[in-house]
This record gives C-alpha cells, sequence and structure tokens, in this order.
C-alpha cells in the first residue's frame, strides 16, 4: 500500500505546506488598513467629537498620579487616546465606554496597535447605564450639563477615587487643581468621604469624650468642636479622600492637629502638636470616633 502521508515522500511541499500555513496565520492576527476615520467635530449621542492633545492627556494623567494599581475608565472613549495613554505611559489597567460603535472598535483597534491591548479595553455602551463603579481614576470629556448629571455618581463613588475632564467643570464642585497646557484646560478632583453630621470622638483632649459637628459641602467642610461645655470653631478644616484634618485649642491653650481616616461612620487618627521649640515633642495620641445617628 501506498503511504499517502503529506511528507512521507516530498518533504520540500511539506515544509512548504507548513509555510504556508503560519504565512496566513501570521496574516490573520495583522490588522488590516484603517478604513473609518472619525471626523473632528462629528455628533455623537449628546457631544461631538474632538479629540484631546497628547500634552493635556498627559498632564492629567500626571496630575492625578495615575499608575500600576489603577483601574482607569475613560467615559465617552472616542478613539481610545486616554485608555491607552494611561496604560503605556502610566502602566494602569484601562478602560472606556464609546456609544458610538465605529469609534469603539477603532479605539480597540489602536490598543492593539500600540501594543496594550492586553490592559485595555473599550466597550460600545452608554455611559449613564455601564458600571464603572470600581474604577479608581475616571477621565471625561463632555458638556458641562453631562458633567452635572454625573456628578451624583462620581461623589458616591468610593472617597479618594480621581476625577479628571478636560475643559468643563462640575459646577461648584470646585477642582482640587486646574491644569492649563496650552490652549487647553484639565480639571482634577478627588471624590471626598462624606463627613456631615455629629460626632462623638474620645482621646481628643483627655478622658472625656468631644462632640464634633461636621459641616460638608464636596471636600470643603466646617465644624465646631464641644469640650466640656465649651464650643469652638475648627481651624483649618478639610477632607480630602478619607483624610480628614483640622485644628483646636486645647484646655491648657495649646494648639493641637487632628489627622484621620473616616469609613463610614467610624473615624480613627491621632492628635500631633503642639509644634515649636519644645524640649521634648509629645507623643502622639490616639482618637477614635462614631458618627451619632438622627
Amino acid at each position: 500500500m501506498t503511504d499517502t502521508r503529506l511528507g512521507s515522500k516530498s518533504p520540500t511541499l511539506f515544509r512548504a505546506f507548513i509555510l504556508c500555513i503560519a504565512l496566513g496565520l501570521q496574516a490573520c492576527s495583522t490588522i488590516l488598513p484603517e478604513t473609518y476615520v472619525p471626523k473632528r467635530g462629528q455628533m455623537g449621542k449628546d457631544v461631538m467629537w474632538l479629540p484631546t492633545s497628547d500634552d493635556l492627556v498627559y498632564k492629567m494623567l500626571e496630575a492625578a498620579k495615575v499608575g500600576s494599581d489603577d483601574e482607569l475608565v475613560d467615559l465617552g472613549a472616542g478613539d481610545g487616546k486616554i485608555p491607552i495613554a494611561a496604560a503605556k505611559q502610566f502602566g494602569a489597567r484601562a478602560w472606556g465606554i464609546e456609544y458610538n460603535k465605529e469609534l469603539a472598535a477603532l479605539a480597540n483597534r489602536n490598543a492593539q496597535r500600540a501594543g496594550v491591548a492586553s490592559r485595555v479595553n473599550i466597550v460600545h455602551g452608554d455611559i449613564f447605564k455601564e458600571d464603572f463603579s470600581k474604577a479608581s481614576v475616571v477621565t471625561l470629556y463632555l458638556l458641562e450639563e453631562l458633567n452635572a448629571q454625573l456628578r451624583p455618581t462620581l461623589l458616591n463613588m468610593k472617597p479618594g477615587t480621581r476625577i479628571l475632564s478636560n475643559t468643563f467643570s462640575m459646577g461648584d464642585w470646585e477642582p482640587d487643581e486646574v491644569i492649563r497646557v496650552g490652549n487647553g484646560t484639565g480639571y482634577f478632583w478627588t471624590v471626598p468621604a462624606k463627613v456631615s453630621g455629629v460626632w462623638s470622638v474620645s482621646g481628643i483632649d483627655g478622658k472625656i469624650p468631644a462632640s464634633l459637628k461636621l459641616v460638608q459641602v464636596h471636600q470643603r467642610i466646617g465644624g465646631i468642636l464641644d469640650h466640656q461645655g465649651k464650643q469652638q470653631t475648627l481651624l483649618g478644616a478639610r477632607i480630602h479622600g478619607n483624610a480628614l484634618h483640622f485644628s483646636f485649642v486645647n484646655s491648657e491653650g495649646q494648639l493641637k492637629s487632628v489627622k484621620a481616616q473616616v469609613k463610614d461612620d467610624a473615624l480613627t487618627g491621632e492628635v500631633v502638636g503642639p509644634y515649636g521649640m519644645l524640649d521634648i515633642q509629645p507623643l502622639p495620641v490616639n482618637i477614635e470616633g462614631r458618627r451619632q445617628k438622627d
């Protein structure tokens, strides 16, 4: 019986066959020439498409200290420029939401060309329907009225989440930083913990707990410290993410500073100071607090 298996009588033919298969697989993995090119100013669902300059992208991501531990989401991802830069230049995992199906596909092809397809994915979807609550960095280039619609969702994200917007602000939620590059402007916010209310805090000035009343508008806070019937306005009060800071004058007339971490209805931290030329610098005093229920 004659052996008809390929290569049994013609090694050259067999090698040529394998080479053809390899070339075919390589051709399949090669991105086809781009046929879709978005037009500057083309209209989408709610906004027109305008690219962000490379310099502004870099400066915004730099301001937010984006790094390899971050998950970045770009709302209205367009051609994928920001997620690709976050992955390629800052090492982040990144994804985006794009309503235009062709733009979303283009963005994924751009990520593949940039060599970051394993860390970048652009989904075809609606920014008001997709869940991006686990992101640690959110970027957007939308109109101010759309920012206003998204603001409640953004403010309900995990404290410390960083928000970046190209061109458009967030109304009375003033930015932590304004980023200017040439004719471009970006805005940077950090989502603050919610600290409004009355807190009972032990260890703040002696053994008797103090009452701490805080009021808040976004990251701006004010408050009153009530200890043993004596009330005083807090000095330098601020909230940055989960970090609460304020100063007060203790019962001995010394300026003390509080640094605490807030998590839901609990806070833990320390009292430090007074500062200055002292023979012996006092050790920090630990404090704990609970928010009182209405």
